[in-house]
């Protein structure tokens, strides 16, 4: 893991940063890390669900004719877009 310094934070960013972290039970530099990844695209938490999702997904079967299960997978993305 690498190591960030950043000085010169404005102290109300650092106030702000540092209730959030005590309302969710984290430290601040723990919550530091957490809104850094999410302000880049990087959610641990949301990219463990969409990795499970997917493992759920191709889960199958070996019995079962690929066919049927790429049928399922078109299915289930039709159903989720449409409601």
């Amino acid at each position: 893991m690498g190591q960030l310094a950043i000085r010169n934070v404005d102290e109300a960013v650092v106030q702000a940063l540092r209730r959030r972290a005590a309302a969710a039970g984290r430290s601040t530099e723990e919550e530091a890390r957490r809104s850094l990844a999410m302000a880049v695209g990087i959610d641990r938490e949301a990219t463990r669900a969409r990795l499970n999702a997917v493992r759920a997904a191709i889960a199958h079967d070996d019995d079962e004719p690929v066919e049927m299960l790429v049928r399922k997978l078109r299915d289930a993305r039709a159903h989720a877009l449409s409601g």
